[in-house]
């Protein structure tokens, strides 16, 4: 790592030297040679001083003020190395060949006798350390210098952290609805078919006390009627936690499934072209699945209309209904939806409709955000 240091910090004063003269031999040129110097000093400071920038405006201002940095420092840096080691390997050599001479040293009160490899060796030490501390200087200003004038700016990073919130929240979406098929698949694959069995096991109970006097012909039947309605709640709850065939079929199948289970007339106008993402299908799904439910449930509706359309870039389902009207948006379905749209960068909006009821209407990019 020191090694790789020395080597950048000794490359950005030649190159540093490079800068400086062709700024002041060829400034009206600045434009042409620039970009390739500053393309040069980005590729070092990430093979030499392991710092990675990305492509900025910088040009000559920024080679000026590197250039300044390099060879000042560079050359303090590498200047107090070269004599520290020129110190260290003469004291060493004096040292091993016996050519060392006494030195006294003669302070206020105080004298000593040394020998001259032994102030050789600590003061090469001293220069190497104070040398590699300069180097390290070197590098931080080059690194700091490379934050300002190369890395990204307030305005990029900003765009940067929009786009991961975006991304982060659409991921969000997608872990959801992942979780809510696992329970699906879990609750078909695994509860529903022991309640089958145990519906089937009733059910040859039934046919073996048929006819046979006494209570417990009656509960056993009663047992079986029980058991068919927990396979008929089961599989609605299944269905309302996700629906199979929105990914077997489509969407148009699975909102004919939601106007088949509505219990009053919807007429579903479908108008896409084709399948859409996945989270946008969903999200589509959902959004038309709860308005549906709460001008049932809610507002007594008796005829319900859901419009799906699409341009170049979003698609639409607009929900209208001929119930009472005055769906609360901060409810606890309706806020559920606004917010798994608004993670998608889409539009939810609840108002009345012209003729009175409610209308539901929500805009959704056709390429969510990606992850």
């Amino acid at each position: 790592m020191i090694v790789r240091r020395l080597a950048g910090v000794l490359a950005g004063a030649v190159t540093g030297g490079l800068e400086l003269v062709l700024l002041v031999l060829a400034w009206p040129l600045a434009r042409w040679w620039a970009p390739w110097l500053v393309a040069l000093e980005r590729a070092r400071l990430r093979v030499l001083l392991g710092h990675d920038s990305d492509p900025g405006t910088a040009g000559a201002g920024y080679l000026a003020l590197r250039a300044a940095v390099g060879v000042l420092g560079g050359y303090v840096a590498m200047s107090l190395i070269f004599v520290g080691l020129l110190f260290v390997g003469g004291a060493c050599w004096a040292m091993l060949t016996g050519e060392s001479s006494p030195v006294a040293l003669e302070f206020p009160g105080i004298r000593l006798t040394t020998e001259s490899w032994a102030i050789g060796l600590t003061s090469g030490i001293f220069l190497l350390a104070v040398g590699t501390l300069c180097c390290q200087a070197v590098v931080a200003g080059e690194r700091r210098l490379a934050r300002r004038f190369l890395g990204p700016g307030p305005q990029e990073r900003m765009r940067r952290r929009i786009a991961e919130l975006t991304a982060t929240r659409s991921g969000i979406v997608r872990a959801v609805d992942d979780e809510r098929r696992r329970i699906e698949r879990d609750l078909h694959d695994g509860v529903q078919q022991r309640g089958v069995a145990l519906a089937m096991l009733l059910g040859r109970a039934r046919h073996a006390f048929a006819g046979a006097p006494g209570p417990a012909a009656d509960l056993v039947a009663q047992a079986y009627a029980e058991s068919r309605h927990l396979l008929d709640e089961l599989r609605s709850v299944a269905w309302r936690i996700y629906p199979t065939a929105l990914d077997e079929l489509g969407l148009r199948a699975a909102l004919a499934g939601v106007a088949e289970r509505a219990g009053v007339p919807v007429t579903v106008h479908h108008g896409l072209t084709g399948r859409l993402a996945t989270e946008v299908e969903t999200a589509l799904y959902f959004v038309a699945r709860e308005a549906i439910t709460n001008a049932v449930k809610h507002a007594g509706a008796r005829d319900i209309l859901v419009v799906l359309s699409e341009d170049e870039r979003t698609v639409r389902v607009v929900i209208s209904d001929d119930g009472a009207g005055g769906a609360d948006p901060a409810g606890g379905g309706l806020s559920g939806l606004a917010r798994r749209v608004l993670a998608l960068d889409g539009e939810f909006e609840v108002g009345d409709a012209p003729g009175g009821g409610t209308r539901v209407r929500a805009t959704l990019p056709k390429e969510p955000p990606c992850g």
